[in-house]
């Protein structure tokens, strides 16, 4: 009795009905990974297992799908072949059948019969991407919960191609050639199960309309998106995630009730788009906003005043100035943990920063200044990173460091330090100062940082006699020591190993 045959990985060219006929009470027939063509597998071979449920044929030759598949069958995976052709009876009348893989093969309309899964009312996933379709196809079972048309050819979505799929949960049709014009306002309307579309990396304009209600989350990035009219997301009440990035969108083509009504949505990424301010009316329960990479030169008073719930928040790589951010933009961002500043125009840190900062990042700016008062009570403060600015020792009022209580990281590398900071907290744990014009570092310089774990020095002035070896001697914690030059075959070293005779600082 015979209930698996695995014959995966190896060279395998051909398998007629002799080699089957002897296995008619076979369930799993496991083939993938062989160099079977299609005229080395008989059709007729299938007839006599009647007990089939999982056939693997994946990463073959076929060039055509089998004409009969015994009815018993309950998964197929032709995965990575050249399939051309499938025909009626491949996957129709088949009532166990309940997933079907097709992806990677050469499958065009002309392929699919009409009625493909006739008969075979129990399909649950159909995974038919990177093939050649300019068409959804028809007929589908309206058992599916799971159909990715991803990486195929489709310009446009006939009406009524989903009407019956009140099953779907899941809908991938990135990376293809849809655009507005392509699809209407009841394209999805009917899919009212449906919980993740993926419409990314397409031709799209405008966000569209008629989206289901039940959507939980929205992939529209890499299209060609310059507007987001009112109406357009009013549907998806209860939409979480919405993916914007890589557009074309301005904060005035986003209508300023566009967002409205929309009480569970956290996630909003809209970065790489043409953004000059912080669009309007955001939901009043965003947790995640990641506009960085876009245009924004300005935040006024009142720009995040009704985002009272964020926890992250990235500003990144815009073209903010000092000037132009103002002091209390940030006063009701109350639960915000997560703040990046960075590739902008900043020359001082900003004032009013939120309390319960756990990480904040302002590298790469033109940073010179950390006024009096800038980092006080940011007593949750973890990490934060101010790399590549210009500050030095005397642009940073006296105590900063010490009031930040719980940090871990500071990250002052490139800068224009001359002396490693005296007043660093007992809870520092990293500490990066690489690439500033310290020269020397004397005894004392880590005596109120005991917890220590790396220390980097890498590219300052330092050389071989001005590292004081009782600055290091108490550091029980340390890990890496980063003292080498800004060479990139110097390695650092790490307390514990094996030392060279000769040391490089």
């Amino acid at each position: 009795m015979f209930y698996l045959f695995d014959h995966l990985n190896n060279q395998i060219e051909e398998v007629t009905v002799d080699h089957l006929s002897r296995l008619h009470r076979l369930e799993t027939l496991n083939l993938q990974n062989n160099w079977l063509t299609t005229q080395g597998l008989e059709d007729e071979g299938f007839e006599v297992l009647e007990q089939l449920a999982y056939l693997y044929l994946a990463n073959n030759r076929l060039t055509l799908a089998p004409r009969h598949l015994p009815r018993s069958l309950v998964s197929a995976d032709f995965a990575a072949n050249q399939l051309t052709k499938i025909y009626p009876y491949t996957f129709g009348e088949k009532p166990s059948l309940k997933s079907v893989y097709l992806h990677n093969n050469k499958l065009s309309d002309a392929g699919l019969p009409d009625h493909m899964f006739n008969g075979s009312s129990s399909l649950e996933i159909l995974i038919m991407s990177s093939n050649f379709l300019h068409l959804v196809p028809s007929n589908l079972p309206s058992s599916l919960h799971r159909l990715h048309l991803k990486s195929n050819k489709l310009e446009k979505i006939p009406p009524g191609a989903f009407d019956n799929l009140s099953n779907l949960r899941e809908l991938y049709l990135q990376n293809n050639l849809l655009s507005n014009e392509g699809m209407d306002n009841l394209t999805f309307s009917q899919l009212s199960s449906l919980e993740c579309l993926d419409l990314s990396n397409n031709n799209l304009s405008v966000v569209p309309s008629g989206l289901p209600r039940n959507l939980v989350l929205l992939h529209l990035e890499k299209n060609a998106i310059r507007e987001i009219p009112k109406d357009a997301l009013a549907s998806v009440k209860n939409l979480e995630y919405l993916l914007l990035h890589n557009n074309r969108l301005r904060s005035r083509s986003i209508h300023p009730t566009a967002f409205q009504g929309l009480k569970k949505l956290h996630t909003i990424h809209m970065y790489n788009n043409l953004l000059e301010r912080v669009p309007r009316g955001l939901p009043r329960r965003a947790k995640t906003l990641m506009i960085l990479h876009n245009s924004i030169s300005e935040i006024g008073r009142n720009d995040l005043v009704a985002l009272y719930t964020l926890t992250e928040l990235n500003l990144s790589y815009n073209r903010l100035t000092s000037s132009r951010l103002h002091r209390d933009a940030f006063r009701k961002l109350r639960t915000l943990e997560t703040l990046d500043l960075s590739g902008n125009l900043l020359q001082v840190v900003p004032l009013g920063l939120p309390r319960s900062l756990l990480t904040l990042r302002v590298k790469d700016n033109r940073l010179n200044s950390i006024p009096d008062g800038a980092l006080a009570g940011m007593d949750n403060l973890k990490e934060i990173y101010l790399s590549n600015n210009q500050l030095k020792l005397n642009s940073i009022y006296q105590g900063a460091w010490m009031e930040l209580g719980s940090l871990t990281t500071l990250d002052l590398s490139g800068n224009q330090l001359s002396h490693v900071p005296s007043d660093l907290p007992e809870s520092l744990e990293y500490l990066h100062l690489a690439s500033n014009r310290i020269s020397s570092v004397p005894p004392s310089a880590f005596q109120g940082t005991p917890n220590l774990k790396g220390i980097f020095l890498r590219s300052n002035r330092l050389s071989v006699d001005s590292v004081s070896e009782s600055s290091l001697a108490f550091l029980t914690q340390l890990q890496e020591l980063d003292l080498g030059p800004g060479s990139a075959d110097s390695s650092p070293f790490r307390p514990g190993e094996e030392e060279e005779e000769e040391e490089t600082f």
